[in-house]
């Protein structure tokens, strides 16, 4: 567990810049340590993208409400009126 604290130090930037140095000396000395690492960093990426899928799909939610409810006819209007 305090290995995986640490690359998450080091990946979210949190560590300072000697325990960053010192990470990636031993990033260099350890080649499991920098394939654990690697898939840590790749499981945020496939987070974020995830993360960035359901904000979009929820904006797109919104906009369907808005846009098409007729309970909303005089915000739709309103909001047309500017562009």
């Amino acid at each position: 567990m305090n290995e995986i604290r640490q690359i998450d130090d080091y990946l979210l930037k949190y560590a300072g810049e000697a325990d960053a140095l010192l990470f990636e000396a031993r990033l260099l000395l350890q080649p499991a340590l920098r394939e654990t690492m690697l898939w840590q960093q790749k499981t945020y990426e496939i987070i974020r993208q995830y993360s960035r899928r359901q904000l979009k799909a929820e904006i797109e939610t919104v906009h369907q409400q808005l846009f098409t409810g007729p309970e909303h006819l005089s915000f739709r209007k309103r909001i047309m009126r500017l562009f």
